[in-house]
C-alpha cells in the first residue's frame, strides 16, 4: 500500500534533507530558485472511472441513508421561490456564484472540485436572468468565486462579492431589480482575488484528526524542517483555542460551519448557522431568515445538516497503484523522490484519526498529503486576505489525495499543469523555495516519476 511505501523510504530519505538542504542554499529561501527546464510533462488528468464519490466503507445502515440523503441534498438545484423546471428546493438568492452545492463540487464525482464546462456560465442567465459573464469565468476554466482585497477607504474587505444576481429570473420576486456586482473597476484596480472549490472527499476523516495528532507532527523531522526554510503553524478558533482546518486557509471549524458558510456565501440562503441576510435591495428579499432551518414539526434535519453528513460520510479518493501507460515501478520511485525532495515534510502522506462515534472515521489511517498547517506561500501565491489566524501570503496545505483527477491547481485555479502548479510555490518569501530548488535539480527521469506518482494519488 501507498503508506507502506512511504514508512520504507522516509527514514532513508530525512538523513539526506540536509543535503539536499544545502545544495539548494537555505540560507537564501527567500529568494525563488531558477525555474526548471526539462522535458518531464504532467500526464494529465488520470482517465478511467471516478475513484472518489462514494460512501466511506463500514458504515451502519443508518448512516448510509443518512449518507444518500445528504447526497441528494447536496446535489439539489435551488431555485428563488417554489420548484421551477425540475429543481427541487427554494431560497436561492438574491444575490449569489451558484445554484447547487453540486455545480461546484462535480469532479470526478459528486463531493470534488471544479468540472470541465464550467456551470456558471449557464447559471448567469437561466430562466432569464439578466447577468453578464465576468471575464474571468470561461466555459473551460474552473468554478470561482471573487473576493475584494480592499473596501474604498482602503481598509481590508476580503469578503465574497458574489457574481450573480436574481434579477430578471422569472421566480424573482415582482419589483426585484438588484443590480450585479460592477468587477471591472476593481479588476483594473488589481483589488480581486479568486477561490476555487475545494473537494470534500474524506472530510470527515479529516474532521476526526485530533490537533494533537496534527501538533505532534509539526514537530516532527524538525531538523529537516529547519534546514529546508519550513516552519508552518496552526490556525486556531478564537472562542476555545482549537485548530480550524476547512478552507483554502483553514478558516472553518467543522463541516456543519463550512456548509452554512458555503450555503450563505455561495448560494445565498440564510440558515441557522448563518441566519442573517446580506446587504441586499429589499424587494428582492421577501422569504424571511433563516431560510433554512430544523423543520421543528416532522423533525426533518435543515439542509446545511444533510450537507455536512454527506461530506463527512464521504469515502477518501483512492489511489491508483498503475494507470495508462505509467507503471508501479515509475509511482514507487516517484513516491520515493516526493519525500527525498522534501515535498513530504508539508504534505504529510498519513496521519491518524481519532476516536469517533462513527466507527468508520475513528482511528483510521488517513492518506491525505497534507499536515493541515498554514505556510507562508510567498508573493507569487499571496492574495492579500486574511481569515482567522491566516495572513495574506498564508495557506493551508492542500491535501493531495484525488490529485489524480482534479482538473485545476493552487487556491485561484490558475493552472491545470502540475509542473506550473509546483513551480508556482517558489517566489519571494516562500517557505517552498529550497523544495522547489531540490525539485528542479532531480534529472527529468526523477521529475517525470514524480508528477507521475502525484498524478497516481
Amino acid at each position: 500500500m501507498r503508506n507502506s511505501r512511504f514508512k520504507k523510504t522516509a527514514g532513508a530519505a530525512i538523513l539526506t534533507l540536509s543535503l539536499l538542504a544545502a545544495k539548494a542554499n537555505p540560507q537564501n529561501n527567500q529568494q525563488p530558485p531558477p525555474k526548471a527546464t526539462a522535458s518531464a510533462k504532467d500526464p494529465g488528468v488520470r482517465n478511467g472511472p471516478a475513484a472518489a464519490g462514494g460512501a466511506a466503507t463500514s458504515l451502519t445502515g443508518s448512516e448510509s441513508i443518512l449518507f444518500n440523503v445528504g447526497k441528494q441534498t447536496f446535489s439539489e438545484v435551488d431555485s428563488v421561490f417554489g420548484t421551477l423546471n425540475g429543481e427541487t428546493d427554494s431560497g436561492l438568492g438574491p444575490s449569489f456564484n451558484m445554484n447547487s452545492c453540486a455545480g461546484c463540487h462535480a469532479f470526478p464525482a459528486v463531493g470534488g472540485s471544479s468540472p470541465q464546462v464550467n456551470p456558471q456560465v449557464a447559471v448567469a442567465t437561466l430562466h432569464g436572468a439578466h447577468n453578464t459573464v465576468p471575464p474571468f469565468i470561461t466555459i473551460d476554466g474552473p468554478v470561482r468565486e471573487a473576493r475584494f482585497k480592499t473596501n474604498p477607504d482602503g481598509t481590508a474587505d476580503g469578503g465574497v462579492h458574489d457574481l450573480f444576481v436574481i434579477t430578471g429570473r422569472s421566480d424573482a420576486p415582482p419589483g426585484c431589480n438588484l443590480a450585479q456586482t460592477n468587477f471591472a473597476p476593481q479588476l483594473s484596480g488589481g483589488n480581486v482575488i479568486f477561490r476555487i472549490p475545494t473537494p470534500v472527499f474524506g472530510a470527515g476523516l479529516i474532521e476526526a484528526i485530533d490537533d494533537a495528532t496534527i501538533l505532534a507532527n509539526q514537530s516532527a523531522n524538525s531538523a529537516a524542517k529547519m534546514q529546508l526554510g519550513i516552519s508552518g503553524r496552526g490556525n486556531y478558533s478564537g472562542n476555545d483555542g482549537t485548530m480550524t482546518r476547512f478552507g483554502w486557509k483553514a478558516q472553518n471549524k467543522s463541516l456543519l460551519i463550512f456548509a452554512g458558510e458555503a450555503y450563505n456565501v455561495e448560494q445565498g440562503v440564510t440558515n441557522e448557522v448563518f441566519p442573517n441576510a446580506r446587504a441586499t435591495t429589499p424587494s428582492c428579499d421577501t422569504l424571511g431568515h433563516p431560510e433554512d432551518i430544523t423543520n421543528l414539526v416532522t423533525g426533518a434535519a435543515s439542509d446545511i445538516v444533510n450537507f455536512s453528513m454527506f461530506m463527512r460520510l464521504l469515502a477518501p479518493p483512492q489511489a491508483a497503484l498503475s494507470y495508462g501507460n505509467v507503471g508501479a515501478d515509475s509511482i514507487e520511485r516517484g513516491n520515493g523522490a516526493f519525500v527525498q525532495t522534501g515535498c513530504a515534510l508539508c504534505h504529510t502522506p498519513t496521519l491518524t484519526s481519532g476516536n469517533s462515534p462513527i466507527a468508520a472515521l475513528s482511528n483510521k489511517n488517513v492518506q491525505l498529503f497534507s499536515d493541515l498547517l498554514l505556510h507562508n506561500m510567498g508573493s507569487g501565491l499571496a492574495d492579500g486576505i486574511s481569515q482567522g489566524d491566516a495572513t495574506g501570503n498564508e495557506f493551508r496545505t492542500a491535501p493531495l489525495w484525488g490529485l489524480g483527477q482534479r482538473l485545476f491547481f493552487l487556491h485561484d485555479g490558475r493552472t491545470a499543469d502540475l509542473m506550473q502548479a509546483i513551480q508556482a510555490h517558489s517566489s519571494q518569501g516562500s517557505e517552498a523555495n529550497s523544495v522547489v530548488a531540490a525539485f528542479n535539480a532531480l534529472n527529468d527521469s526523477a521529475k517525470q516519476d514524480l508528477l507521475n506518482f502525484l498524478r497516481s494519488l
